[in-house]
């Protein structure tokens, strides 16, 4: 699914790179977190991966797509939720479902191979998934008058209702308090066993890289030469938060981190 070939990116002529011929290859149906130091380029990676950022050199492919823009078949859920603060809860999911329907397929806007969803297509996919992640009574509100979580919910439905192949988190539940940020933990877990959905989250937090990803990709401080890859095969599991094998990869990962146990 992506494939990232002697990639190196720097931020002007003269600074360190952030990536230099570094290689990275993520499977189709795949789990991924990424997890590093403030600075150790983890947004970096999500952008450049999502066609928001260049590369100085190198190649990123998702599918058979080299990237370098955008790919409409690749969703992206963002820390700060993206909503439009004067459309409802409804016309905000509805919102690329509008655009697709407005440009058609274009290859940027949407796939070219897929044909503009219809008035009622759309109608039905922006319920479903209201629905399925529990913000259909919230539909006729706007952004500011729910909740935090609503919000976040709010925006995977957007993501969702456009059918990505590829789904790119960047940090989306930081802000968040512990339970409703556990709460979408679980939500996205089931998402990704119900759409075999190939994810990469980004995460600060070691926990969350646990719990999500079944594999988890440690960057450090630039320049990264070379991923460092953790197994994770307990995650998605019914109650992997209990285990000890939970607590021995977080350690693990603190390791990695060059933090205290």
């Amino acid at each position: 699914m992506i494939t990232i070939h002697h990639l190196t990116f720097r931020y002007g002529p003269r600074a360190t790179p952030v990536f230099q011929d570094f290689d990275w290859h993520v499977a189709p149906g795949e789990a991924w977190s990424i997890i590093g130091p403030s600075g150790c380029g983890k947004t970096t990676l999500l952008t450049l991966i999502a066609g928001l950022r260049r590369a100085t050199a190198g190649t990123i492919h998702v599918g058979d797509t080299l990237i370098r823009r955008p790919r409409p078949e690749t969703g992206l859920i963002l820390q700060d939720y993206g909503l439009l603060p004067w459309a409802t809860v409804w016309d905000n999911v509805a919102l690329g479902l509008r655009v697709r329907r407005f440009y058609g397929p274009d290859g940027k806007h949407a796939p070219r191979a897929e044909s503009p969803p219809s008035r009622q297509d759309a109608r039905q996919r922006v319920e479903h998934w209201l629905r399925r992640l529990n913000i259909y009574p919230q539909r006729h509100k706007f952004p500011g008058a729910i909740s935090g979580g609503q919000r976040q919910r709010t925006a995977i439905a957007r993501t969702l209702a456009l059918q990505p192949d590829l789904l790119l988190m960047d940090e989306p539940f930081s802000s968040l308090d512990a339970p409703t940020r556990e709460d979408l933990q679980n939500l996205v877990l089931s998402l990704q066993a119900e759409m075999d959905l190939t994810s990469v989250i980004v995460t600060h937090a070691i926990e969350e890289a646990a719990i999500l990803g079944r594999r988890i990709l440690v960057l450090r401080d630039p320049p990264n030469t070379a991923p460092v890859i953790v197994p994770n095969p307990g995650a998605g599991l019914p109650g992997y938060r209990a285990t000890p094998e939970f607590l021995a990869q977080c350690n693990e990962l603190r390791h990695l981190l060059g933090l205290t146990i």
